[in-house]
């Protein structure tokens, strides 16, 4: 179905892969074997290592001056247009809105601030244990173009779907959860509002018939979708799918009780457990499967990620922590944490919320460091008192790390639970974290 959709969407137009990355690299074998097109160029702001010979190459700084000339231009995820597309001649799509549109009725769609990458994991590994075939695809690395050979009429396909996927599209899954929603990502989008805004195309493109999980308060408006709305909320009985007591999840009038032996930690995580129980049950799957499957799930790396103890330390990665919420979940989570490295690329988040935790809670130590966490440290002064004499600065990573290793106390917990993007000193969270692990191993 995504050849045939493909096909269509190329036939005789001139198409323009805006942005050369693994998703780019994907769909452009898909156009080879899709053929048809009139042009075909790419567009990008770097130097393209072995360009393929069968387009036409635009590099540099000006790279998007380039969509005049062409019809059909597919958007990379993370790419910042310079000019609306309401403005421009061609018309702007993404892999994302072709995937949807061959796809939709076989897709679960999963979003939220936090907690995509491993709530899509999670289902993905109990519908495989409960006999169900299904495919894992999206912004957890795997291009959906790559997913093709392996859907059949009868596979589920699982996408994990960020904010970049989700802008200028124009259909929505079948099935979609929107796990929750802070701020993040400012430095694209440029306000909160345009940031929810493009979240909620996760649902505001379903029909009548599919079925929305939200657990975001005061979404979706009135209006904005057709779906069903299912209602995820922790230790709330009028909830349509919860969380209870830390270890029972409930689907309607369903319920399961957690896995003493699950390596999944945090009430998020269990929370995230509750979503995969209710749509692991509409696909059929037995309750049996579903423990099973939550008893064998290995957590992703950098999500609460244990690495041992060095030098008398307990550490933890959680790199992927980006956001005041999930700093805050985390160290709720690890009630031993002694030290808590915080900060990394400024994105213009409020952090009101993170220091007005920070102030209440017991963790003796707060080391600051890099762009945001010079903010932070600046802020925090309105505060004032005791809570000012348990913060110290650290310009980077590796001093940071250095410093936790001279202040915390043996035996207790040291996390890095950041509480902001990576981008400023690494490519992604997953550099932050190997870094981060390769400092704590390195002898004093």
């Amino acid at each position: 179905m995504l050849l045939q959709q493909l096909s269509k969407r190329i036939a005789q137009k001139r198409v323009l892969l805006l942005g050369y990355g693994r998703e780019g690299r994907a769909l452009y074998r898909r156009i080879q074997q899709a053929g048809g097109y009139a042009a075909l160029g790419i567009a990008d702001q770097n130097p393209i290592a072995d360009p393929p010979e069968q387009a036409a190459l635009h590099i540099g700084s000006d790279y998007q001056n380039a969509m005049t000339q062409y019809d059909l231009v597919f958007k990379s995820p993370g790419i910042v247009l310079q000019n609306n597309p309401e403005t421009l001649p061609c018309q702007v799509t993404s892999l994302t809105e072709l995937f949807l549109s061959a796809y939709r009725d076989q897709c679960i769609g999963i979003t939220g601030t936090k907690g995509k990458s491993s709530t899509a994991s999670l289902l993905h590994h109990t519908l495989l244990t409960a006999g169900i075939p299904s495919v894992l695809g999206g912004n957890i690395g795997i291009p959906m173009a790559d997913l093709y050979e392996q859907i059949t009429p009868e596979t589920v396909i699982v996408l994990e779907i960020g904010v970049h996927q989700l802008e200028y599209i124009h259909v929505s899954p079948k099935i979609a959860v929107f796990l929750n929603l802070f701020e993040e990502h400012l430095d694209h989008y440029g306000t909160f509002d345009y940031y929810a805004y493009v979240k909620e195309n996760i649902y505001r493109y379903q029909q009548i018939g599919d079925i929305l999980i939200c657990g975001q308060q005061g979404l979706p408006a009135d209006g904005d979708t057709k779906a069903t709305v299912l209602r995820l909320a922790m230790e709330n009985d009028a909830a349509d799918i919860s969380l209870h007591n830390e270890n029972t999840l409930r689907f309607g009038k369903e319920s399961l009780l957690l896995p003493e032996t699950m390596t999944l930690t945090g009430k998020h995580n269990r929370l995230n457990c509750a979503v995969v129980y209710a749509l692991a049950r509409m696909q059929q799957a037995s309750s049996e499967a579903i423990t099973e499957a939550i008893a064998t799930f290995t957590p992703l790396p950098h999500r609460l990620t244990p690495i041992g103890c060095y030098h008398g330390i307990r550490w933890v990665d959680d790199s992927i922590s980006t956001a005041c919420e999930t700093c805050i979940q985390a160290l709720n989570s690890l009630p031993d944490t002694d030290t808590v490295l915080i900060g990394g690329m400024d994105r213009g988040i409020s952090y009101d919320a993170l220091l007005a935790y920070l102030a209440d809670a017991s963790v003796p130590n707060i080391i600051l460091m890099s762009d945001s966490g010079k903010r932070i440290a600046q802020e925090a002064k309105s505060y004032g008192g005791t809570f000012t004499d348990r913060i110290r600065y650290a310009e980077d990573l590796p001093a940071a790390v250095a410093l936790a290793k001279q202040i915390t106390a043996p035996g207790r917990i040291a996390l890095l639970s950041p509480a902001a993007a990576s981008y400023n000193h690494y490519r992604n969270f997953e550099e932050r974290g190997e870094h981060f692990k390769t400092l704590v191993m390195q002898p004093e």
